[in-house]
């Protein structure tokens, strides 16, 4: 007689094992899943500052003073929307980011691929550290490095004019120069970091894909072209999904540091939501309109990435992050 075969909804299902393997990988996780507990999951609750009226009782915790304040619903929110300089904040913004994106990643790639084209492996090595190091470089000593130059009394450059028989310029003051200079000091600052990621992935293209190539009769040019390229294109598009996500987000020692303050003659071209909120707290705003503010900036970079994300998976869903 035939044996009667079961159908795989018959078969018994074996529950996974955890192997020795499944241990170490936790115990590798685990410092940084703490982390993320501790300082981005567990501060996320400070977000309902945004819709209350926050006030401090004496004698009383953080928590009982957030718990304890009357809601304002999204009152707070006015703060930024009727603010004379929305137009100002929101645009410098956006913009800044989107001429990082462009102006970073165009520099990023074209580093890494100048660099994998050197054939001495101790000029790659040296240029990599020198690029590299402005990444480990805290804004506030770039600050200082930046007055330097800049400074009206014994700045480099006014030094210089007046040697020449000029005068010397108040840069702080001088608002239309400020669009380039922090363009040039975000990609002097950054573009080292980005350099080596795209630069490790192309060490891990395969070797035989250019040797296959050079049979051919490709040159240098038409290797980046067609092997260089399409193979970073991934990890191109990954680094702009995360970017993108940023879009509403400046870094505050950029803007904040490098123009001493983003305020006064220089305000409308240095001040990003970040450093309007800093003043806004400096001169004594409610924590609750400061909250709102931080609060929609999250919410609009959060929108932001996965849009992104949505439309790259429309044209491209293999190079999608989800």
């Amino acid at each position: 007689m035939e044996k009667v075969r079961k159908s795989p909804k018959e078969k018994k299902v074996r529950k996974p094992k955890w192997t020795k393997n499944d241990s170490e990988l936790t115990a590798l996780a685990l410092p940084t899943t703490v982390w993320y507990v501790l300082f981005c999951f567990l501060p996320m609750f400070g977000l309902v500052i945004a819709f209350k009226n926050y006030k401090i009782a004496g004698g009383r915790s953080f928590i009982y003073n957030v718990i304890h304040s009357d809601w304002s619903g999204f009152k707070n929110f006015e703060f930024l929307i009727k603010s004379n300089d929305l137009f100002v904040i929101l645009r410098n913004t956006i913009l800044y980011n989107l001429a990082f994106i462009v102006l970073g990643m165009i520099f990023s790639v074209g580093l890494a691929i100048m660099i994998s084209l050197l054939h001495s492996k101790r000029k790659s090595k040296v240029y990599q550290t020198l690029m590299f190091f402005p990444y480990f470089m805290s804004w506030v000593v770039a600050a200082y490095f930046l007055d330097a130059f800049l400074n009206q009394d014994n700045g480099l450059i006014n030094s210089m004019l007046r040697d020449g028989g000029g005068e010397g310029i108040q840069w702080y003051m001088k608002a239309g120069v400020w669009p380039a200079i922090l363009i040039f000091m975000y990609l002097w600052k950054s573009t080292g970091y980005n350099m080596v990621i795209y630069l490790s992935s192309i060490s891990g293209i395969d070797t035989t894909l250019y040797e296959a190539a050079v049979m051919d009769g490709a040159n240098k040019k038409q290797q980046v072209r067609y092997i260089t390229l399409p193979c970073l294109k991934n990890v191109i598009i990954m680094m702009f999904i995360l970017n993108v996500g940023k879009v509403f987000y400046s870094d505050f020692g950029l803007f904040f540091q490098l123009s001493q303050g983003a305020s006064g003659s220089i305000f409308n071209t240095t001040a990003t939501i970040d450093t309007f909120v800093y003043n806004a707290i400096q001169s004594s705003t409610p924590i609750g309109m400061t909250s709102a503010a931080t609060f929609f900036q999250s919410v609009a970079c959060c929108i932001t990435i996965l849009v992104a994300n949505a439309i790259v998976k429309k044209i491209d869903a293999d190079s999608a992050i989800i």
